[in-house]
């Protein structure tokens, strides 16, 4: 009796797996069709999505949220990094030199920028959360202040102080629901996640990553030109390389942008 007893048991958590991993599936295929609908300007194809959404799980692009570090870490690692051996190439310093001040620059630089990006994230939420203990603290001793506070605010944007008060006095039942709505709407912040700091870290990686990369870029001919050609490769042709591989980034680095726009 206790042998069918779990087997019963195992072949329900087979079939309870079973499901949760074609409903993930089928998110997966059909969660982009709201996107695709919006780039090709479909109405029908937006329709059937809202209509359908119990199913199915509006798909939103959620890897611009790290774009901003990686195009300014990578746009500021390339010029940085050509901007040194533009310097040096008109200094006549010798590839060796090149390539020792480029790649500690580089380096350091990379350390800098990934350490203030993580600090100035970090310190940013911290902010944006101590104001969210301020707003709560302010809703809890003087709930009616913050409440005409938000009527105004929603009045001043067009509606009606009739409707403005039925949905503020609404929403205000619901507190942390309604102190996320005072910040965004009265403060225009963003509360961050409960793992903000991880978010930082992860920022701080990315930019640090994306600056040594990308800073690296312009220094590669300087390697691989006269490894490959020792004898015939001249001053020249290395700035030149520099040059047209720095153009040849932006230009990604401009493509890769408008896949979010």
């Amino acid at each position: 009796m206790g042998n069918k007893s779990t087997n019963h048991d195992e072949r329900s958590s087979l079939l309870n797996d079973a499901s949760s991993t074609a409903a993930a599936a089928a998110a997966a295929v059909t969660g982009g069709i709201a996107r695709k609908a919006y780039e090709g300007k479909d109405v029908e194809s937006s329709k059937f999505f809202h209509d359908t959404r119990d199913t199915m799980e509006e798909q939103h692009q959620s890897e611009g949220g790290y774009l901003k570090p990686m195009i300014f870490g990578g746009l500021d690692g390339i010029l940085t990094s050509f901007a040194i051996v533009a310097g040096a190439a008109g200094g006549n310093l010798s590839t060796g030199t090149i390539l020792i001040l480029g790649f500690s620059n580089i380096f350091a630089d990379a350390i800098s920028m990934g350490v203030g990006e993580f600090l100035s994230s970090k310190a940013e939420n911290e902010w944006i959360l101590s104001e969210r203990r301020r707003e709560e603290w302010e809703l809890e001793n003087y709930p009616e202040g913050e409440v005409k506070e938000m009527i105004g605010i929603y009045t001043a944007k067009g509606m009606s102080l009739q409707d403005a008060e039925l949905v503020i006095r609404t929403m205000a039942k619901y507190k942390q629901f309604f102190v996320d709505l005072m910040m965004n709407q009265e403060l225009e912040l963003q509360v961050p996640e409960e793992d903000h700091v991880k978010e930082s870290i992860k920022e701080g990686i990315i930019m640090f990553c994306s600056f040594a990369i990308f800073g690296s870029l312009p220094l590669l001919g300087y390697v691989i030109i006269p490894a490959s050609f020792p004898e015939s490769a001249t001053t020249n042709d290395l700035f030149v390389t520099a040059c047209f591989v720095t153009g040849c980034v932006l230009f990604l680095m401009g493509s890769v942008k408008s896949l979010f726009w």
